[in-house]
């Protein structure tokens, strides 16, 4: 039987001609989801790269933005440098990045505390690195905005997973994203969440990967994922994390996350039976226990 995530001989042929020289693929090493791709190639010099295909026009034009534009200027090693793009094909070149995500590597206490001490660090040269002006000062300005109005449809979804009092929660904290004063910009990385965060023991060093939902939004947006997720438990990483970015959440910031935080569950608890995922799921149901019972920060 083919398999199905092999890339074409069209696509290992465009690949061999752009690293100039004959490539092989190895394992696979994408997330377990269906628009996943992601390939390891080898050279015969024994040089790695990375071919991923986008499942998406538009998550392709963001990754390929992110790389020529932003991500270089978080330094060699600590995320992909960009080889190659392909628009007719959806598909980038990647350098391969030292390290695992710390949960693969069942890295120390300390040794996680230093990966999001890094990660936070990172994650601030990155938001200082896009070009905030005319159309994206625009669409990071209305950002928040976009979250709020998503609510209608995603509520109109969701109305068999949630009871009354959550709809209410959610809608109100929602509505209350519409209100806020204008908040830092930044262009995010728009997936930062653990298994996009790698570490290396060798080098001591922590590196990004995953940068096809980047975007101009503002910054709080970056931090959601973490704050419903891992740092519910760990909140010694989410200090580490703020430590390294250099600041951390003002007043409004904390105030526009839990409304982010309330769609980021509902959106969870969907997509958790839709594809087979009991780990989003029971993060959106965290979220939302959470976010009632007052205890969210």
């Amino acid at each position: 039987m083919t398999d199905p995530t092999l890339p074409s001989p069209a696509l290992l042929a465009w690949a061999a001609k752009e690293l100039g020289g004959e490539v092989s693929a190895a394992e696979d090493p994408s997330h377990p989801r269906a628009n996943s791709r992601v390939r390891a190639l080898g050279r015969r010099d024994g040089v790695r790269f990375y071919l991923k295909v986008s499942p998406k026009p538009a998550l392709y034009e963001r990754e390929t933005f992110a790389l020529r534009h932003a991500v270089p200027a978080l330094g060699a090693g600590r995320a992909p440098q960009l080889r190659a793009s392909s628009a007719e094909h959806l598909a980038l070149l990647l350098t391969a990045v030292s390290g695992a995500p710390p949960t693969m590597l069942t890295a120390t206490p300390a040794e996680q505390r230093r990966a999001h001490r890094q990660g936070g660090a990172l994650l601030a040269l990155l938001h200082a690195a896009g070009d905030l002006w005319g159309p994206r000062r625009i669409e990071a300005e209305q950002a928040l905005q976009a979250a709020a109005d998503s609510a209608d449809k995603l509520l109109r979804r969701a109305e068999d997973v949630l009871t009354p009092t959550e709809h209410k929660l959610v809608r109100f904290l929602a509505d209350q994203l519409r209100g806020l004063p204008p908040l830092p910009l930044a262009f995010i990385h728009g997936d930062a969440r653990p298994r996009n965060l790698l570490w290396s023991r060798q080098l001591g060093q922590a590196a990004w990967i995953g940068f096809e939902r980047s975007r101009f939004a503002t910054a709080v947006q970056d931090f959601v994922v973490m704050s419903c997720g891992i740092w519910a438990d760990r909140p010694d990483l989410r200090a580490a994390w703020f430590q390294g970015y250099g600041r951390d959440l003002v007043p409004e910031e904390q105030h526009a996350l839990k409304g982010l935080a309330a769609l980021d569950a509902v959106r969870c608890l969907m997509r958790g039976p839709a594809h087979d995922d009991p780990a989003a799921a029971a993060r959106g149901r965290r979220t939302l226990d959470r976010l009632t019972t007052g205890v969210f920060v």
